[in-house]
């Protein structure tokens, strides 16, 4: 079996290597057009917030994404996903909107689904250990975090062009060069290369050690393999910046020391900001407050209503944050927001921006569909609509397959679909107007279906029974 690869040698340009499994590689390779100012600008934005090593990135980081003086020669930039979920969810989407401001201006990047680090556990950020996921587990989420970045990246391609030529994507898994290593020889030749002091000064480690619960052994060696990552990327793919949270300065500065020790070059990282909730917390998995990437998790109509729902104090930031729009013309929606606070323009453009990103323009038109008939009582876009998105849209609701047959009147539809009770009480709630069939009061319990109206043209019912509780009826054999 293969030991750790530990070359000596100085980084290579990469611009893609034919045959790797499961890489996905979008656009070509890049000019560097547009790759003058992109730190600055993503500064700006806000999005970058971090530069390690400080020495390093008032010079040598610039002129790495500089034209003049790079030679325009592309860089590699990667950063890590975790596959402890089956899902990304929405304190990703920064570091990867990182990955592809750096990928729009020509450079190549990496999305690096941490298959075997998921495994240990990030201790970064956290006041008790992870629930240990087995191997399957880990294997399963992994292949959904691989489909879901490839189609995310494959959406940023289609639908957000600029008219530049951009670097190339590509998701890696780290099993790929672990799982065939032994452990005495992993330890032998990279072990000897980490200092005790150094790793236990780390803020993650201080603060769980710290804990009634402490660390364990399987956690501290996280940042070990975190930083092995970013020396393997360096030398296999020319790799010299590391994107992440600002929770990850720490296994980021692991992977420099580590690199630098070995090679004597320098090579960088860069925060994005943490999102959290209204209360200050992390959004995430672990925080219970997680909305995902994942359209069977979270549909793109509550996507949506996640970012129109953002208050007026951050949606500025947010715009700046997630979407690629330019500033000049973030900076006239702002403006014309203070003309119409009312219409809620700039959560509502936030909304579309990052909904069509992650779930395409069909799942950017089925949440506008959704918003139509929940909120807007709207019998077209109700009548086109799927079962899908109505399961999605009302997810509590009960779901009933009933046979049409001749003379079926309200009272007969609300008793099959269980809406009402039985007897004189559930007719009282029809008479009065406790009842309505899409949108529209029904007072008259014995008054019969009337296809086009009572049922929609996609064969489907919504039966609203007071202020909140809905029953989807799919009507058979129409």
């Amino acid at each position: 079996m293969a030991a750790p690869m530990l070359r000596c040698t100085s980084w290579v340009r990469w611009c893609g290597t034919p045959g790797l499994s499961g890489v996905l590689l979008l656009g070509l390779r890049a000019a560097h057009s547009g790759a003058q100012g992109l730190l600055a600008a993503q500064k700006a934005r806000g999005l970058f917030k971090e530069f390690f090593p400080d020495r390093g990135t008032k010079i040598e980081l610039p002129e790495l994404f500089d034209r003049r003086t790079a030679g325009h020669l592309p860089q590699t930039i990667y950063c890590g996903f975790d596959p402890t979920a089956d899902s990304l969810h929405v304190g990703h989407l920064l570091t990867l909107l990182g990955l592809f401001h750096f990928q729009r201006a020509g450079h190549n990047v990496i999305a690096l689904v941490g298959g075997a680090t998921a495994r240990l556990g990030d201790p970064s950020g956290r006041t008790k250990e992870r629930e240990a996921l087995d191997a399957e587990c880990v294997q399963s989420n992994a292949r959904a975090l691989r489909r879901e970045l490839e189609t995310l990246a494959a959406h940023h391609q289609q639908l957000f062009t600029n008219g530049r030529t951009w670097g190339s994507f590509t998701v890696l898994d780290n099993s790929s060069w672990y799982q065939q290593q032994h452990l005495v020889d992993f330890l032998a030749a990279v072990g000897g290369h980490f200092r005790m002091g150094t790793l236990l000064s780390r803020q993650s480690v201080q603060t769980r050690l710290k804990s009634p619960e402490g660390m364990s052994l399987a956690e501290f060696l996280y940042q070990v393999l975190q930083a092995y990552d970013f020396y393997y990327l360096f030398q296999r793919y020319g790799c010299r910046v590391q994107l992440g949270g600002s929770d990850q300065l720490g296994n980021i500065m692991s992977g420099y020391e580590f690199i630098h020790k070995l090679t004597g070059e320098d090579v960088f990282g860069i925060t994005v900001p943490l999102i959290t909730s209204t209360t200050g917390a992390k959004l995430g998995k672990s925080a219970g407050n997680a909305v995902w990437l994942n359209r069977d998790k979270t549909s793109p109509f509550e996507l949506y209503q996640f970012f129109v729902r953002q208050q007026d104090d951050s949606v500025e930031r947010y715009l700046k944050l997630f979407t690629f729009l330019p500033l000049p013309e973030i900076d006239h929606i702002m403006q014309q927001h203070v003309k119409e606070p009312e219409k809620r323009g700039p959560q509502k453009r936030l909304a579309a921006e990052v909904t069509k990103l992650v779930h395409g323009q069909e799942g950017l038109d089925s949440a506008k569909r959704c918003t139509q008939a929940l909120y807007h009582s709207s019998i077209d876009a109700l009548e086109v609509m799927s079962d899908q998105e109505l399961k999605e849209l009302f997810k509590e609701a009960s779901f009933s397959e009933l046979v049409l047959d001749p003379g079926t009147s309200v009272l007969d539809t609300c008793r099959k679909a269980n809406a009402i009770p039985d007897g004189p009480r559930g007719y009282r709630m029809i008479t009065e107007g406790g009842v309505s069939i899409n949108h529209r009061q029904v007072t008259n319990p014995e008054s019969v279906l009337v296809v086009g109206q009572h049922i929609l043209k996609n064969g489907l019912s919504l039966l609203k029974i007071g202020k909140r509780n809905f029953y989807i009826i799919k009507w058979l054999q129409l």
